[in-house]
């Protein structure tokens, strides 16, 4: 059995610490919007010029006008503002985010991310704001299932796609485990219900560190 993208996001929502300010990717990361703990005071920003995001608004409610960098309708917390594309990369470069949350290709032990390109030469690259966010967030976290489409590990020694950034990952977020990548190796913090840390280790092929 393995965790629902839902599950993945609630599992991830849950290790936010109030205050964070946080910018949650495109793709899967934007579920955890939905996921927050109620009354919980995190800031969402998404690199379309928005800060204070709240969770997608009710069917029939959406506002065209009002979207996420992913083009999807998000509603606005009160409190929340609009600013410059510019000032959006500003905030992300300046450091000033203290989280963000990124989908993945593939994952390096060393915490290397490879998010924007897979290197094929019919595949569309689509890099977005996803080194600014990876190299000036205060803290990665990544958000993906643990196998691709083949049943291949995206969990690798080394990754085989051009890199993103390097070194910047601290911890997995997928549907079969939530692992720490620290500089003593892959610590096993989760995992779903009949998975155990052996099984873990023989999908992947990787060892994981004791403690």
């Amino acid at each position: 059995m393995s965790w629902t993208r839902e599950q993945m996001a609630a599992r991830l929502a849950h290790d936010i610490p109030e205050g964070a300010v946080v910018n949650l990717g495109i793709g899967l990361p934007t579920l955890v919007a939905a996921q927050l703990p109620t009354g919980w005071e995190i800031i969402l920003h998404s690199e379309n010029g928005l800060l204070g995001m709240g969770p997608p608004p009710a069917p029939g409610q959406e506002d065209g006008e009002l979207i996420n960098a992913g083009k999807q309708p998000v509603t606005l917390r009160p409190g929340g503002c609009f600013f410059h594309q510019a000032d959006s990369f500003a905030m992300m470069r300046g450091g000033h985010l203290d989280l963000c949350v990124l989908g993945a290709f593939q994952v390096s032990v060393q915490g290397d991310l490879a998010n924007w390109h897979t290197g094929a030469p019919d595949a569309i690259p689509a890099v977005g704001g996803a080194m600014d966010l990876a190299l000036g967030a205060k803290q990665v976290y990544v958000m993906m299932e643990l196998l691709d489409r083949d049943g291949r590990p995206k969990l690798v020694p080394q990754c085989s796609y051009p890199l993103t950034a390097a070194s910047c990952v601290a911890r997995v977020y997928s549907d079969l485990a939530v692992l720490a990548i620290t500089p003593d190796g892959l610590h096993l913090l989760d995992c779903c219900e009949g998975m155990d840390r052996a099984q873990l280790e023989q999908l992947l092929q990787l060892p994981l560190a004791q403690g």
